[in-house]
């Protein structure tokens, strides 16, 4: 079983108002490759490579979520404090 992130990130991906929680490195790569708003940019695709790495275990969890979070920003999605 994944470790959870420390903290989790709630964000309208499905369009405004309608908000998910992303509480792992595994759901983050997912919500990336199927529901992102962009195909192909720069923070998107670090934020995926980095969640590949800390699945292999290369590196800690957290990385993928600030990666994550900075993906959302380059998308503009709305993330909830």
């Amino acid at each position: 079983m994944e470790q959870p992130w420390t903290k989790s990130v709630t964000l309208a991906l499905e369009g405004p108002g309608k908000y998910v929680t992303i509480s792992n490195t595994t759901e983050a790569s997912w919500a990336m490759i199927e529901d992102w708003p962009l195909e192909d940019a720069p923070a998107l695709d670090r934020a995926l490579d980095i969640c590949a790495q800390v699945v292999e275990g290369k590196r800690p969890a957290e990385d993928a979520r600030k990666a994550f979070l900075a993906a959302a920003a380059e998308a503009e999605i709305p993330v909830q404090a």
